[in-house]
């Protein structure tokens, strides 16, 4: 059992309190001697796990993390480990989750649902757009974090809490009611993230959990959930988008489903775009550089093999067989037999150099489509046998899930 009276790493991070417990972890808040800042200190039991694949999920967070590099995420500082535990150490966000804050009773208007979804839509996009994508698999408010600015951040990348283990089946990782029914399945893609934050937002407006939400079919009907309230057209069609129960007509991605949204109580538009989606012009922008370079590179790789094939020609099928038919003359037959074979050395160099550059040209077909507004859809990656409609990497099987996976429809009780 983790103390949280003592320090860690030869005294380097100082224990303040403990900010949450799951039944495989435990975070605390810490000082960092080495900066005198803040940071959460998620402590993982190894010893306790009750499979290899927890002891796995807890690396695989501390791997994801150590990549990402975004405002709306933690920043990872490293990680370790000490007395059988494993700890990973990220910056704390300052604020207070949305489920504390719903504990405390507070209520949240449309403006506020508005500005995450659009923070969410910002974070999305990039976890989304990294290649592999990153799922993250466990939205929900205990994993929302409103910031004293207004903003919101999303943390908690392991999964580690809150599985649903169907008897006789492998694990599935997220959140009951949360989870989009994919998931019961084991295959989460970039849409189930999309239906989380449908659900975290429905939640908020609401004050009920998913699954006491009225339900057509395997659908939570959101008109009738937000019946009576204040809620515009216009989010409620958003959320409807989210929360479609088949991956294939859901909105694909949360800047999808809220781009009819307009400003909120009254907020000049202007202003509104300038200041809340100002982030995803960021990442578009990160998108864009990054496939100019990536073309750079294809373009120098081109010519390298183009100057390669001349070279090859030149000097294989043209200068060496001449100039040993020449000296043949005087040396005899050897020399020309040997012309004959550079001759079909520089044939067979020069068709390998050839399909390396039609292999090229196929690599070089664009991988980020344009978006309406002008800039690269971090959402859409084309990768071979993929389609800008339906991209082969959108959907991302769980390697937790096996087939014997139970049916989304059939009842799930929660523990």
């Amino acid at each position: 059992m983790t103390d949280p009276a003592r320090s860690y790493r030869d005294g380097r991070y100082r224990v303040v309190r403990v900010l949450g417990e799951g039944s495989q972890a435990t975070t605390l808040e810490a000082t960092d001697a080495a900066t005198g800042k803040a940071v959460a200190l998620k402590c993982f039991r190894v010893r306790g796990a009750k499979s290899w694949k927890e002891v796995e999920l807890a690396e695989r967070e501390a791997t994801v993390l150590a990549q990402l590099s975004h405002p709306l995420l933690p920043r990872y500082v490293e990680h370790f480990e000490e007395g059988g535990e494993l700890f990973l150490v990220t910056e704390k966000i300052e604020g207070e989750s949305l489920l504390s804050l719903r504990k405390r009773g507070v209520t949240f208007s449309e403006r506020d649902v508005v500005r995450l979804l659009r923070d969410a839509a910002a974070a999305l996009a990039y976890l989304h757009g990294r290649n592999p994508p990153i799922i993250h698999r466990d939205l929900k408010p205990s994993n929302v974090i409103r910031r004293p600015d207004g903003s919101f951040a999303f943390i908690d990348f392991g999964a580690v809490r809150d599985k649903l283990k169907p008897e006789g089946g492998s694990t599935v990782v997220g959140t009951f009611g949360y989870m989009a029914p994919e998931q019961f399945q084991g295959r989460a893609m970039p849409a189930s993230d999309v239906y989380a934050m449908g659900t975290t937002a429905l939640t908020l407006l609401t004050g009920r959990e998913p699954e006491d939400l009225p339900h057509r079919g395997l659908a939570i009907d959101v008109a009738a959930a937000l019946a009576g309230t204040r809620v515009s057209a216009p989010l409620v069609r958003a959320l409807e988008a989210m929360l479609r129960p088949d991956p294939d007509v859901r909105a694909k991605a949360v800047e999808t489903a809220i781009i009819g949204l307009g400003a909120p109580e009254g907020r000049p538009e202007r202003d509104h775009r300038r200041d809340d989606h100002r982030l995803l012009r960021d990442e578009r922008g990160r998108a864009r550089s990054a496939g100019g370079l990536w073309g750079i590179f294809l373009a120098l790789v081109f010519v390298g093999l183009s100057v390669a094939q001349i070279a090859v020609f030149v000097a294989l099928r043209v200068a060496v067989p001449v100039l040993l038919n020449l000296l043949s003359i005087v040396f005899g037959p050897n020399l020309r037999r040997a012309a004959a074979s550079a001759r079909h050395a520089g044939k067979v160099a020069g068709a390998t150099l050839a399909a390396a550059r039609r292999s090229l040209d196929e690599e070089a077909v664009p991988r980020v489509r344009v978006s309406a507004s002008g800039g690269p859809d971090p959402r859409i990656r084309v990768a071979p046998g993929g389609s800008p409609d339906r991209p082969a990497s959108d959907a991302v099987p769980d390697d937790e899930a096996e087939s014997d996976a139970p049916d989304p429809r059939e009842q799930v009780r929660r523990r």
